[in-house]
């Protein structure tokens, strides 16, 4: 028996507080601790070329690479220099339109876009026509075309998945990736010639391809190429993988444009391209078709001394 008053403890009730229906228990703390706070959700992270092909901001992979290279990537207001940054799939991801005034989707558009402007006052015509475009690459030229009113454009590369995804999402474009273009047939074009052929291509000689694109060609089609003599020229002429004569560069449109002519196809005109390629190697346009005469070598000289040296 427990007897008051002589040193000995009463026993601790096991019984607890009644509570009220509905009232939460309460949560016994030790004085001074602080109060557990609960854990914010953890932000669920990806690589940021990742998600912007998850978003359809972008094609693919590399097409988000090269967006984010070209500076036109932001990340909650921050500009991204890294396709590989993690980000949160919560993040305020978005796109700018190119940086250029013009909006080409690459710098090619720009080349394309000169020497429309020096060939069209001569008749050709761009509104309307089927376009065949040549080693498409990102686009450049095939939505040139399409600014100018080009009805279709077959879009050829021995690549895969460089196409612009504006471009491959546009229904007056149909994309041929991993196409050689020498091995070109009218398959490739559904069966319908091209009215308007052009063309961008590397590491390839023009006069390697030129057979291949007059077979895809309608009667009255007009080729506007885009000569490289660095990939025309024997390589003994070349100076850290540029032209830097201009007597080479001259032979090297010559020499394009006299293989168009045992194609059947004569030179309507010439002009260089108002912007560089790699290195600083000057670039030429040939305007071929049938029924034009053939190239008179002044014009070309022409040519090569009036553009960029």
């Amino acid at each position: 028996m427990y007897t008051a008053g002589c040193g000995t403890h009463s026993p601790r009730s096991t019984s607890r507080p009644a509570r009220h229906p509905g009232q939460r228990p309460t949560r016994r703390t030790t004085p001074g601790a602080e109060t557990p706070v609960a854990a914010a959700p953890r932000r669920r992270l990806t690589r940021l070329d990742a998600e912007l092909v998850r978003r359809r901001l972008a094609g693919n992979r590399d097409d988000a690479g090269a967006l984010v290279a070209d500076g036109r990537v932001t990340v909650d207001g921050a500009r991204a220099t890294n396709p590989a940054t993690q980000v949160a799939t919560s993040a305020a991801v978005v796109v700018r339109e190119a940086v250029d005034g013009a909006g080409y989707v690459s710098r090619g558009g720009h080349k394309l876009a000169g020497a429309l402007t020096a060939f069209t006052p001569a008749g050709l015509r761009v509104t309307g026509r089927r376009a065949l475009d040549a080693g498409a690459s990102t686009g450049g030229f095939t939505d040139v075309l399409l600014r100018a009113g080009a009805a279709h454009v077959v879009a050829v590369d021995v690549g895969y998945g460089q196409l612009a995804w504006s471009l491959r999402n546009d229904a007056r474009v149909t994309v041929r990736d991993r196409t050689n273009v020498r091995e070109l047939t009218l398959d490739h074009l559904d069966d319908r010639p091209a009215e308007l052929i052009t063309g961008d291509l590397s590491f390839i000689a023009l006069t390697t391809v030129l057979p291949a694109l007059a077979r895809c060609a309608a009667d009255d089609a007009d080729l506007v190429l885009m000569v490289k003599p660095q990939f025309e020229a024997d390589r003994s002429e070349l100076d850290g993988g540029v032209v830097r004569d201009p007597a080479v560069r001259a032979a090297a449109v010559r020499a394009v444009a006299e293989r168009g002519g045992t194609l059947g196809l004569g030179t309507a005109g010439v002009t260089a391209s108002p912007l560089p390629g790699p290195s600083g190697n000057v670039e030429y346009f040939l305007w071929l078709r049938a029924g034009a005469p053939q190239a008179d070598p002044a014009d070309i000289d022409r040519a090569v001394t009036e553009g960029p040296q």
